[in-house]
């Protein structure tokens, strides 16, 4: 595992998210690596793009600890999106406007597995209550040194 986040939507924190793709990894330090560009600062975290190759080895599992419905803001999904490289802003807005999406509800105590590359949104939540969902990232995969994993928890 090499990440993991909760996500709480409420009443009063009931945002949607746009079409997008998961681009980023976390790291310990930045270190100019080759393929690895767009360097950020997320809430005090390094971040940065790595090759998408790599992108594409990794595995989000989604576990939901509520019903998510539609109504309170269910991820949204693109099928068959997560075969290209990264996109373009411009794409994004092209393949969304036509694509097939499915709105992935998943009752409390169920998974959603998905890769980063898939494009995926969600929209504000228009019943009352919490849509809490960890996120879980898993990869097999090694950074090229001296990059290394932040949040990396090793099997044992």
């Amino acid at each position: 595992m090499v990440r993991s986040t909760l996500f709480d939507k409420t009443d009063g924190a009931h945002w949607g998210v746009f079409w997008h793709q998961d681009l980023a990894i976390a790291v310990k330090e930045r270190h100019q690596v080759e393929g690895f560009h767009a360097w950020t600062r997320k809430a005090g975290v390094q971040c940065v793009q790595p090759p998408v190759e790599m992108m594409s080895r990794i595995l989000a599992i989604r576990l939901h600890l509520d019903d998510c419905f539609a109504a309170n803001g269910a991820l949204k999904v693109l099928l068959g999106s997560h075969r290209s490289d990264a996109l373009t802003s411009n794409r994004i807005e092209e393949i969304s406007s036509s694509a097939n999406k499915v709105v992935c509800e998943v009752p409390a105590g169920g998974a959603t597995l998905i890769s980063p590359l898939l494009l995926h949104a969600s929209s504000p939540m228009s019943n009352p209550g919490h849509r809490r969902v960890i996120h879980l990232e898993f990869t097999a995969q090694e950074l090229p040194q001296p990059l290394e994993w932040r949040y990396r928890m090793p099997c044992e």
